[in-house]
């Protein structure tokens, strides 16, 4: 997204983590945490943009928050995961109260507040949460894009994304299916769920050509999760030409056309098997019509103009 804006002229500054000194999060050491957020007040100061917006709920954002209330610049927000579901998942002591307790006094002083799909909406709102405006996601159609495939002696399914509790992967991995299950990603749950699944093929990270051969190459792909607010490896498995397998929760149904280009069943498998009747080229179809240009755009009318005066005159453009 980033790459369209700035091809459209536009100037986009973004403070993100790895400019400060960090730690690795408790838990979740692929997580970094700033340790200076405080610095973050100084940079918005030197910036001098046009439009402020927030996209995290973490350290960063917090103090990116914090500046921006005190001197009374109105900015806009997003939200991007199911904070309090994730908390809860790895704290059981934690209520979901809580997590949705800090979403509300996080956003509330956003102008807009920039939520992934329809159903995330509703969700949010029932919550109460406010200035709610859906954006969806975009995939970038030429880098993923449907390539010549190898027959496979049997089916495989795929899964790609975090290994970690909150993805729900092992729903994936305890499925008897007709094929073979590829596991592409790491994180914090892998080194357990490799031992206790051997008989899945687990290739790690991958980016670039390598992440685009993995999703072309496969039959299925496999979403689990119960927590995400849209799933973007789903777009990259469809504009690739491969149909989705979920659950029917937020996210997969805003992204999945069942009987399309996927199947939403409670029992995974079930649908998981369902999705080898599909047309793999209806799933290109839909994936065109969800471009990182079309993100772009509403996201750059989302955004809300800096009131400066001659003392607070700045702030920062981050996507």
């Amino acid at each position: 997204m980033v790459t369209y804006l700035q091809q459209q002229q536009l100037a986009v500054e973004i403070i993100h983590p790895a400019r400060f000194r960090t730690l690795p999060c408790p838990t979740y050491p692929d997580i970094r945490l700033v340790l200076t957020p405080w610095q973050v007040g100084k940079l918005i100061h030197e910036c001098q943009p046009d439009a402020v917006h927030i996209a995290t709920e973490g350290p960063l954002g917090i103090a990116a928050r914090s500046y921006m209330h005190k001197h009374h610049i109105p900015y806009t927000t997003s939200l991007h995961t199911k904070f309090p579901e994730y908390v809860s998942s790895r704290f059981s002591w934690v209520p979901l109260r809580w997590g949705y307790q800090f979403l509300r006094w996080f956003h509330r002083p956003s102008q807009q507040v920039l939520v992934t799909t329809e159903s995330n909406a509703r969700e949010l709102r029932n919550a109460g949460l406010e200035h709610l405006q859906v954006w969806g996601r975009g995939v970038d159609t030429e880098q993923f894009r449907p390539q010549q495939r190898p027959t496979n002696a049997d089916p495989v399914f795929l899964y790609v994304g975090r290994v970690a509790v909150e993805k729900n992967i092992e729903a994936f991995l305890r499925l008897r299916l007709p094929g073979r299950k590829r596991v592409v990603g790491d994180g914090p749950a892998r080194a357990e769920l490799q031992a206790r699944y051997p008989d899945a093929e687990w290739v790690g990270f991958k980016t670039g050509q390598a992440l685009v051969d993995e999703y072309a190459r496969a039959d299925v792909f496999v979403f689990p999760s119960l927590t995400d607010t849209f799933g973007l490896v789903m777009l990259e498995a469809l504009a690739c030409g491969t149909p989705v397998a979920a659950f029917p929760v937020t996210g997969p149904i805003d992204v999945v056309q069942p009987g399309v280009t996927g199947y939403l069943e409670q029992d995974l498998a079930r649908a998981a098997i369902q999705c080898l009747s599909l047309s793999r080229a209806d799933c290109r179809q839909f994936a065109e019509a969800n471009s990182w240009q079309q993100c772009a755009e509403r996201f750059v009318q989302s955004l809300v103009p800096v009131f400066t005066n001659q003392e607070d005159d700045c702030a920062e453009t981050s996507p």
